[in-house]
């Protein structure tokens, strides 16, 4: 395995990275919409709230029009009014993912993700391109016939989403960490959908030997093809940040590149994510309010991102005010998993990372 670090220091990262998940979800979560929520009506938003910059969960709506457009769960996930985190399948992967190399090892098969599935996880917490191959597995398909037949989501961010244990699991080792992504990823998608999760997946993994949040990219790019749609994207997001464009322009270059994909495909959500990242610049709390304010697939990015940062500062580092509401609690639709200790979780994560595969 590739240098790691070992004690208490990786602990606290591996803790970082689950509170990171499961505080950026929790921001992200009332305006994930991508097509009603916009980068400037989420500013709007802000702005009416005297919430900009950003530095906290969002603040409650300024009035009933604004509710009626927030996500339901919006009242259990604004400023004030968190105690322990929503279930949300942003983190029920992570669990799952943990439950299945508990489970099976480093050596469990794509077939095996799938007969979890069927086992832990309700089939209407499942969304896109893994309801389809839920739908698939259930008729008797096999993978990676699970991840074509009648799934028309197969880019989507939904594999990239299911990433971070594999990350968290293979710290300072990014092609391992990539290759159990990979595993994961092809039951239910294809291309850059796999790609997405491979490049998150060692992306967490390298967050916890690289010196910079660039480094971390940088060293994630190699793991996927160089010429896929995905590195293209986020090699011209890491352009335009060098030049010193400011955020906001770096996003409206690239949104108008990715323009026509929609707002859960994985190509334009991983340009907001690294954007998040590289101007957020190792801050936890300036990455995830800038990833958030990127709109798309908020709720997701906000979580990759929270992880990313999370595992770069260790779990000390994060600011109490993200840490305090969510009670060292989850929620989760997973069998078995409800109201399950995110401090437990980390323990857990933590063995397999350091008991080998």
């Amino acid at each position: 395995m590739g240098t790691q670090h070992t004690g208490p220091d990786l602990a606290d990262r591996i803790h970082g990275g689950w509170l990171g998940r499961i505080a950026g979800n929790m921001l992200g979560k009332p305006v994930e919409q991508g097509e009603v929520w916009t980068r400037a009506r989420i500013d709007r938003y802000l702005r009416r709230a005297a919430a900009l910059p950003l530095t906290d969960y969002l603040p409650e709506p300024a009035d009933a029009d604004e509710a009626a457009v927030l996500r339901p769960e919006w009242r259990c996930c604004v400023r004030g009014r968190i105690h322990g985190s929503c279930r949300d399948d942003d983190v029920d992967y992570a669990i799952l993912g943990l439950h299945l190399l508990e489970t099976h090892g480093f050596g469990f098969s794509t077939e095996q993700v799938g007969d979890l599935w069927l086992l832990r996880l309700p089939y209407l917490q499942t969304f896109t391109a893994e309801r389809a191959a839920y739908r698939n597995l259930a008729n008797g398909l096999k993978p990676p016939v699970t991840a074509t037949y009648d799934n028309p989501y197969q880019e989507w961010i939904g594999a990239l989403i299911r990433a971070d244990v594999y990350g968290w699991t293979c710290p300072g080792d990014p092609v391992r960490a990539a290759g159990l992504a990979r595993r994961d990823a092809v039951l239910s998608h294809t291309g850059n959908g796999v790609y997405g999760a491979m490049w998150a997946a060692a992306l967490i993994s390298a967050a916890f030997t690289a010196p910079t949040v660039r480094d971390a990219l940088d060293t994630a790019l190699t793991v996927v093809p160089a010429s896929s749609r995905l590195a293209r994207t986020v090699r011209r997001v890491a352009s335009l940040h060098e030049t010193r464009l400011p955020w906001e322009e770096t996003l409206a270059t690239v949104s108008e590149e990715t323009a026509g994909l929609g707002w859960i495909h994985t190509v334009p959500n991983a340009a907001v994510l690294a954007a998040g990242l590289l101007y957020g610049d190792g801050d936890f709390t300036r990455t995830v309010a800038l990833t958030v304010r990127g709109g798309l697939d908020t709720d997701s990015n906000g979580a990759t991102a929270g992880s990313v940062a999370g595992v770069l500062t260790g779990a000390e580092a994060i600011p109490a005010h993200w840490r305090e509401p969510l009670e060292d609690t989850v929620r989760s639709a997973v069998f078995g998993f409800d109201g399950v200790r995110i401090s437990a979780l980390a323990e857990r994560t933590l063995r397999l990372a350091t008991g080998g595969s």
